[in-house]
């Protein structure tokens, strides 16, 4: 890489650098020439010179990319974060940081709307960015709460039903990060699968410790079970196939948002001797409600 001291006053590695982008396409070089006398109006730039593209950089990071990617063609990359691919914005690959990108054959594309676009892409990379927000306090915690998880109407050992399924091995388990107990490894997942259940067995049951906190916002959950920032905090049913090696592909979910569920059954189930019964339908008539909470004594049928 070769830093240029300005956008028109090239070093010699730099000026080498760029004339070897451009040795088999001459006619392109212009477009890049045209990208660079804009830099001016921008603000303070520095123009880095690659072996096959030329960044340029803010004070702060790589705003912009030219590269010549075909023998007819220039791409100007972004670094557009929030801009999605549309009207002359296509998506970016492989150029650098850029986010979308905007082909150019001559020098005349760099018109009014380029600009417009490159003048954005320096001002968003350019300011500082946002301030981090002071880590939040645990809200105090209430107490610790026994969720039983029972579940009915499993998948079966294949999946999907019929003739074409692909896996024929199924089972169900609780994501946990818990090593305490049986369970298997998902690769690629910082989770285990613990306590599988086959899925042709007639019902399953799983049992997860979760340590209720509450504050102004009300409650929030955590536990080696619990997944998710507070806005979506949940229990998880990994479906996989299980292997030879003892470990799980995975091949859907069911979530089961703590969320969601009633405050009054919360502190119902905080209760001593009491807990929280998630009943669960995994298969079966979409009509009715697949998910019901509920709270009592331990023991006791859940209403």
């Amino acid at each position: 890489m070769s830093e240029l001291p300005g956008p028109t006053d090239l070093g010699a590695e730099a000026d080498g650098l760029i004339a070897g982008q451009y040795s088999d396409r001459p006619c392109l070089r212009p477009v890049l020439d045209a990208v660079l006398a804009a830099l001016p109006a921008l603000g303070p730039v520095t123009v880095q010179a690659r072996k096959t593209f030329v960044s340029l950089v803010t004070p702060r990071r790589t705003f912009a990319v030219v590269q010549a990617t075909t023998k007819s063609r220039v791409d100007l990359g972004l670094r557009l974060e929030h801009e999605r691919p549309g009207g002359r914005l296509l998506a970016a690959r492989d150029i650098g940081a850029a986010t979308v990108r905007i082909p150019l054959t001559r020098p005349a594309d760099v018109d009014a709307e380029v600009l417009g676009w490159l003048r954005r892409a320096y001002q968003e990379n350019a300011a500082p960015p946002p301030p981090r927000r002071p880590a939040r306090r645990a809200a105090p915690e209430l107490g610790l709460l026994t969720v039983v998880i029972e579940g009915s109407d499993l998948p079966g050992r294949s999946w999907p039903p019929g003739t074409l399924a692909e896996h024929h091995n199924v089972h169900i388990a609780l994501c946990t990060k818990s090593k305490n107990g049986p369970a298997l490894t998902v690769p690629g997942k910082p989770w285990l699968a613990a306590e599988p259940v086959p899925g042709d067995s007639p019902s399953a049951r799983w049992e997860a410790p979760v340590t209720v906190r509450r504050d102004a916002d009300g409650f929030d959950f955590s536990g080696p079970s619990v997944r998710g920032d507070r806005a979506d905090r949940n229990l998880f049913l990994a479906w996989g196939d299980v292997l030879d090696d003892a470990t799980m592909r995975l091949i859907r979910g069911s979530k089961l948002r703590l969320r969601d569920v009633d405050p009054r059954l919360i502190e119902e189930a905080l209760r001593p001797g009491h807990r929280l019964v998630a009943r669960i339908r995994l298969t079966g008539n979409r009509e009715e409600p697949a998910l019901t909470w509920s709270a009592g004594p331990a023991g006791a049928e859940p209403e």
